[in-house]
């Protein structure tokens, strides 16, 4: 299993459904956060629909997540967590999606 600063991945679409049935979610204009707390249990999983364009556009914007991730990392809860890109993460300035990523992570209680 791949590891993203101390967290594995998720790879199963069940495991990914788990997280969006049981989860909370979190909007915002650039991404979608769904969060499922569990002790000791460190996992994270990014998504790009086809709505958002070709492979390249899809996989920019799974590139820009988990860099963004890697930052809030040491300061995230336990528990798996699911990034749902939306076009606006695409084409707005880092600056703008990075405020964007910090405010859902407050919003949904995530930070310790």
């Amino acid at each position: 299993m791949i590891s993203i600063s101390g967290f594995n991945t998720l790879k199963q679409h069940r495991e990914f459904q788990f997280v969006y049935n049981k989860g909370k979610n979190q909007h915002s204009s650039s991404v979608v956060v769904f969060y499922l707390p569990q002790d000791g249990i460190r996992k994270v999983g990014f998504t790009a629909t086809k709505k958002l364009g070709n492979a390249v556009k899809r996989n920019r914007a799974k590139r820009r997540m988990r860099a963004l991730f890697c930052e809030m990392a040491p300061a995230l809860k336990d528990g798996s967590y699911v990034f749902v890109a939306k076009a606006a993460l695409i084409t707005a300035p880092f600056l703008t999606i990075q405020n964007d990523f910090k405010n859902i992570l407050s919003r949904s209680k995530t930070l310790s």
